[in-house]
């Protein structure tokens, strides 16, 4: 079987932390990504810059109903890591579609670089102005890692 073309990428390093940034998704301040489905249906999940901070994922709950609408900034459920729980949050306002079945199945999925199968729920909506591109997010990053490697100092 042939190998799959790979998404473009932006391949980012900074300090002891490196990770792809896809062309195909928008980014948040937030840490999550957002890839287009169809018009105005959306995947998230969280970039691996969050995961990283959070630690293995042990457990997670989305805490919304199909059909729901929901506004930016919303907390929508919670992620429990090896290192800290925290709220999960929509980076957008609309209708609730749903969650990824999958990771009933297996959390681990989260890690995977696959963005097919690491997405944690979709909207139906228009990504808010804040939303970055592979390219914003990089700088976005860049600014983060800087401000906690001077902490560390």
């Amino acid at each position: 079987m042939p190998a799959m073309p790979e998404t473009p990428h932006i391949p980012y390093k900074r300090s002891k932390f490196s990770t792809r940034l896809y062309s195909d998704r928008l980014y948040t301040q937030g840490h999550l990504w957002l890839w287009n489905q169809d018009e105005d249906r959306w995947r998230i999940g969280f970039a691996k810059f969050a995961l990283r901070m959070l630690g293995d994922p042990v457990e997670f709950e989305l805490e919304v109903k199909v059909g729901e609408q929901v506004e930016t900034g919303q907390i929508v459920g919670w992620l429990e890591g090896f290192k800290a729980v925290s709220d999960i949050y929509t980076p957008m306002a609309g209708t609730f579609v749903g969650s990824n079945p999958e990771l009933d199945e297996d959390i681990d999925l989260l890690k995977s670089r696959s963005h097919e199968r690491s997405w944690l729920f979709e909207l139906e909506g228009t990504p808010d102005d804040a939303c970055l591109n592979a390219e914003g997010y990089a700088g976005f990053l860049d600014e983060t890692i800087d401000r906690m490697v001077g902490k560390e100092s």
